[in-house]
């Protein structure tokens, strides 16, 4: 399957560059797999749209403010980091741009002058730089001087306002370590989700610390050729025992996000059943995969060409993808990170 197939056309003008005033004031498109037809709702409707006894698994990964910006300490030119994962306390796995400056044993210093000292120890073979800070740990550093890492297609992502650090960020985020947002969650204020319960939708959550590699985009021709590097997961007892209690009796399990798509599919056996788990897991999902878990999703609006379209299509058809996205752009629907949603039932 062509790459190409997964393209499309948006305006810049459609791309939010800030989120809703109210968290479940996003609009929110139903896609239905069956019938092909496609209704205009908002976020606040979700409650309706489900069922009693629905299963809704959330992803509880907390972003962290990953991005640094520093000088390199013998040229004073410009670095921008965004810390990836932790290999010990004192030493990090980070993107740097511009990567050709930051050679091993290069200083780095936080700031414009005068910061924290850093000092590059490793080059990886996906090239991400190894960090190490001698003084301290990394994750402290990051709470000092760290900035949350929007996308770039945000264009103040250099320099985010108060705004960002609790949008930015899910109602329900526990478990730090995502370096992107797992936005379908976004949508969800606290209120919304006590009228889930009150509607009979029982909740549970995984954790998928959300990597640089979720967001790039598909650079080999064929879609099958891609390669999704795994990502740090973890489903616990209560999860894995809700999930497969839920398929049992027959209720649908309704996924927010292709993260948690992701870490239910990839870790369900083949009969569908979940045990706990606490590891990495690199499923690429494309058309043709069997859905063993997942019943229902809730998904944002895709960039073209990313593994996380391709999901989408995966689950719902391409087709029928395609022209919920042609709708979406028609009716003036927001997309990427802070955009509207959709419901793919």
């Amino acid at each position: 399957m062509e790459i190409s197939d997964f393209d499309y056309t948006l305006p810049a003008d459609r791309i939010a560059q800030a989120p809703a005033d109210v968290r479940e004031s996003s609009r929110l498109l139903v896609i239905d797999r069956a019938s092909g037809a496609l209704a205009d709702r908002t976020f606040r409707d979700l409650p309706a749209l489900l069922c009693p006894g629905d299963l809704l698994v959330v992803n509880d990964s907390r972003v962290i403010p990953a991005r640094i910006y520093a000088r390199e300490t013998m040229s004073g030119r410009a670095v921008e980091l965004l810390f990836v994962e932790p290999v010990t306390s004192g030493r990090w796995r980070a993107l740097v741009r511009p990567g050709r400056r930051c050679q091993p044993g290069a200083g780095l210093t936080v700031g414009d002058g005068g910061g924290p000292q850093l000092t590059v120890v490793g080059i990886e073979d996906d090239g991400t730089r190894t960090i190490e800070w001698p003084d301290g740990s990394i994750d402290d550093l990051l709470q000092t001087h760290g900035l949350p890492p929007l996308p770039p297609y945000i264009e103040r992502y250099a320099k985010p306002d108060l705004e960002d650090q609790e949008r930015y960020q899910t109602v329900y985020a526990r478990v730090a370590g995502s370096i992107a947002a797992p936005t379908a969650g976004l949508h969800f204020s606290a209120p919304l989700l006590d009228r889930l319960r009150d509607r009979g939708v029982e909740l549970a959550s995984i954790t998928l610390h959300v990597g640089p590699a979720t967001f790039r985009p598909i650079r080999a021709t064929q879609v099958e050729a891609h390669a999704l590097p795994a990502e740090r997961v973890t489903i616990s007892p209560e999860t894995a025992s809700a999930v497969n209690a839920a398929r049992a009796a027959g209720r649908r399990i309704v996924a927010v996000g292709t993260t948690t798509t992701r870490t239910l599919e990839g870790c369900a056996g083949r009969d569908g059943a979940l045990d706990a788990f606490d590891g990495r897991v690199g499923l690429y999902i494309y058309p043709g995969h069997r859905f063993r878990v997942v019943g229902a999703l809730v998904t944002n609006f895709h960039l073209p060409r990313t593994s996380l379209l391709v999901l989408a299509a995966a689950f719902a058809g391409r087709e029928l993808i395609l022209r919920a996205y042609r709708h979406a752009v028609d009716s003036g629907y927001r997309f990427y990170s802070y955009g509207d949603a959709t419901l793919i039932v």
